[in-house]
């Protein structure tokens, strides 16, 4: 098959679609991400046209939501940036614990590899049992998956040492049960944890927090849409609350950054002020 290339105004009326028929707002989304992961789409599903991916995505849904996935994952795993898990560990854990309830928001949530991260660095620091973590996508298809707590036993020596390296003195592997090729985490760890699915751009805030953790997802958005989103989080999170990001993404030249300071330096983790 020839390379596929989508116009900006096939890209567009795709946007509109996406909108008009699901009620995905994409119009926000990275132009050139948004593009780049529907053309892998439409190679990978073999469609002939352009003609013939509009028809296929508007008439069946199921094709659709797997577009949707492909549009919106986003690269993930346990204990990724291991050195962010330490001052979540060092830094942030010890305030948590002065509260009666711990409330977590993990915006973007993908498969959920960072949700039980959390979880596991909360039973470790003895929080866990007073504490919920929220765990929201987009993608009804991703939060199943990410409800299951089920990984491939083969990311979990890679999992181990993330772990290792962000602080954890376990043994990894007594957080989950080893089935053949799979791995299941503890039904301890999810019995906590509350899957739901939640638009980052069109849904409100639904609860304060004390920590949002929103990791490799603003990328994927324009300016506007980057400032709406950090805006919601910045309403749905209490004073003296904290926010963390990807290693790519900063809150430096947002509104936000005057009422926000750094946990620690060259981190992507800030506190609100009062």
């Amino acid at each position: 098959m020839t390379e596929v290339y989508l116009t900006d105004n096939e890209v567009d009326l795709l946007k509109h679609d996406f909108l008009s028929q699901y009620g995905y707002d994409f119009t926000q989304y990275s132009h050139a991400s948004f593009r780049r992961r529907l053309q892998r789409y439409f190679i990978l599903t073999q469609a002939n046209t352009f003609e013939e991916f509009r028809y296929r995505l508007l008439r069946d849904e199921a094709y659709f939501e797997e577009a949707v996935s492909q549009i919106s994952v986003v690269v993930t795993g346990m204990f990724r940036d291991p050195s962010f898990y330490r001052t979540l560990r060092e830094s942030v854990l010890p305030v948590l614990a002065t509260y009666p309830l711990v409330r977590i928001w993990h915006a973007g949530c993908a498969t959920g590899e960072e949700v039980f991260s959390m979880a596991i660095l909360l039973h470790e620091a003895k929080l866990l049992h007073k504490s919920l973590l929220y765990a929201t996508d987009i993608n009804p298809g991703v939060i199943e998956k990410a409800r299951q707590g089920i990984f491939p036993i083969s990311v979990m020596q890679q999992y181990s040492a993330n772990y290792l390296a962000s602080g954890g003195s376990h043994d990894f592997s007594s957080y989950y049960a080893a089935n053949y090729n799979y791995a299941k985490f503890n039904e301890e760890l999810s019995a906590r944890i509350v899957f739901a699915t939640h638009n980052l751009v069109t849904d409100a805030s639904f609860n304060s927090f004390q920590l949002i953790l929103c990791r490799n997802v603003l990328i994927y958005f324009e300016k506007e849409l980057q400032t709406r989103v950090l805006n919601l989080f910045d309403n749905s999170l209490e004073p003296l609350g904290f926010l963390g990001l990807g290693s790519k993404e900063s809150i430096r030249f947002s509104d936000l950054a005057k009422r926000y300071t750094p946990v620690v330096a060259g981190e992507k983790l800030w506190r609100k002020s009062k």
